[in-house]
């Protein structure tokens, strides 16, 4: 097997994962800010209060976005099965 398949496969993992893991990691950060913003305004410094909202909108988002995470890993997962023989030589 070739460097360069073994570096294009990865790559294409690693973009994966990040398109996957983009909207969860953006929704939980943007709900954090917006209970350290409240948290702050209020001066009620609860450590354990930002875990309940993050926890909620992880669901959430999780919910609404599994079924295309979970397309584009099998797409993903196919390709690579059905590309196999031109990785090996």
């Amino acid at each position: 097997m070739d460097q360069s398949i073994v570096m294009d496969v990865a790559q294409r993992a690693i973009s994966l994962a990040v398109m996957i893991s983009a909207p969860i990691l953006g929704l939980g950060l943007l709900v954090g800010l917006l209970v350290s913003i409240i948290q702050a305004t209020t001066q009620i410094q609860e450590a354990t209060l930002s875990f309940i909202p993050k926890l909620i909108t992880i669901l959430l988002t999780l919910i609404i976005f599994g079924p295309w995470m979970g397309n584009m890993i099998t797409e993903f997962t196919i390709n690579l099965y059905e590309n196999i023989h031109t990785y090996i030589r």
